[in-house]
């Protein structure tokens, strides 16, 4: 999925209110998305966390300011079936996105609306159900599956786009354990071959593995940064309304008593490395 140019999404100023709240959903957001880069977005409920990941590709378009998707501005709704072919997105109920009889009809039905070629949706769907690892579910019917699975099956749609970015909001929420694993695993596979993963989570593990992170709180940008930087404090992120990792308010406990991390830790096998060190 890689191409010469690396895409962007460019956020400036961008506001958003719903119609008859009391106070916006986002104020004044500015942010950059690159191509291959794989963001966590974190906040609380109510912080704007969907809100922006709809504003992404043009599910909504700004009340002020401007997001500007591969080029294409959100604004303008003759560009909306572009923005949506570069920018795929993925949503917290994969019963809510899934159409075809079949997993292999599911797959194809986004490049059969672009009106490609029958050789060529063959060959972006066994890509897809490759990629995914659920080539062996092709004639299976989505609704049969778990709801792992079928979140796969809704990913594996989103590919059969070819986007430059995949959003992701919220799509682990409702799985197991090893479910969440496997699409994590999936996300940064995806990210390797040059896509840009977005994703919007209130599982802060999930954030240790993204290149960066964005915590939004009220509707605004309350941090930014890389995950050992934003997550690393307890009673900041405390602040922040999330549940600190628990491995933060070990490693806190351990300097308290003078002994110290040799630096920050966010997961058990950081930890264990610097006490066995």
């Amino acid at each position: 999925m890689r191409n010469d140019r690396v895409e962007q999404i460019l956020v400036e100023g961008l506001s958003f209110s719903y119609p008859g709240a009391v106070r916006e959903a986002l104020s004044g957001i500015n942010l950059l998305f690159e191509q291959g880069e794989f963001c966590a977005i974190l906040g609380r409920n109510g912080s704007g966390k969907s809100t922006i990941a709809r504003c992404l590709n043009a599910l909504i378009a700004p009340s002020a300011g401007s997001v500007i998707a591969c080029g294409l501005d959100t604004r303008n709704r003759g560009d909306s079936l572009e923005i949506k072919k570069k920018i795929a997105m993925v949503f917290q109920d994969p019963d809510t996105q899934i159409v075809g009889t079949t997993v292999e009809e599911e797959v194809a039905f986004g490049p059969e609306n672009l009106g490609l070629s029958a050789g060529v949706i063959r060959e972006r769907v066994d890509r897809s159900l490759r990629l995914t690892g659920i080539s062996n579910f092709a004639g299976r019917q989505p609704l049969r599956l778990s709801e792992g699975q079928k979140q796969l099956v809704a990913i594996a749609g989103a590919l059969a786009m070819e986007p430059a970015f995949l959003v992701s909001d919220e799509s682990t929420s409702m799985l197991d354990t090893e479910a969440r694993q496997r699409i994590l695993e999936l996300f940064l596979s995806l990210k390797e071959q040059g896509v840009g993963i977005i994703h919007v989570t209130h599982f802060l593990e999930e954030a240790t593995i993204a290149d960066r992170v964005v915590v939004l709180d009220d509707g605004r940008v309350r941090e930014e940064g890389v995950p050992a930087d934003v997550l690393y404090d307890p009673e900041k992120v405390s602040d922040m309304g999330l549940d600190p990792l628990p491995v933060t308010v070990v490693a806190r406990e351990m300097s308290s008593m003078g002994h110290p991390p040799a630096g920050p830790v966010l997961t058990v096998e950081e930890l264990l490395s610097c006490i066995l060190a």
